[in-house]
């Protein structure tokens, strides 16, 4: 599998075309982020679609691909809107994720992102106290 299709793919994922998931991941996908490990496909379709039920937007802008061999980084911004985040305004996380294929699919895939970005800092009260801490470590 070439990366630019995994880029074509998330930058049109939706609720409307997680179907599409078993021709890209494989049956034994490793699925790691900042907040979770999933393993098997089976779990990764639930996931996305738990994901997309409760999200009033989630798209991607690819911002680089690079492969190297069955190695792949792709570099992003996710736009997310989520009622329970932010006062259910938009918020734009930055992130990069790295693909392993077996048998022309992705068999690991790992996100790094802030979570404190995407998630924390738009807590109610929680948000204020997360963004002084990152100022006085900038500091």
């Amino acid at each position: 599998m070439d990366i630019q299709v995994i880029a074509q793919f998330y930058q049109q994922l939706s609720k409307d075309n997680l179907h599409l998931l078993p021709e890209v991941y494989h049956q034994q996908v490793v699925f790691e982020d900042a907040a979770h490990r999933i393993e098997g496909l089976e779990a990764l379709q639930s996931y996305f679609a738990n994901l997309y039920q409760n999200v009033e937007r989630c798209e991607f802008s690819i911002a680089e691909q690079h492969q190297s061999d069955n190695d792949g980084f792709i570099t992003w911004t996710m736009h997310l809107q989520h009622p329970k985040l932010s006062g259910g305004n938009p918020i734009d996380v930055n992130g990069m994720s790295h693909l392993k294929f077996a048998d022309g699919k992705v068999i690991s895939h790992r996100d790094y992102f802030d979570l404190g970005e995407m998630l924390y800092e738009h807590i109610p009260l929680l948000g204020g106290v997360i963004k002084s801490i990152k100022r006085r470590l900038g500091q």
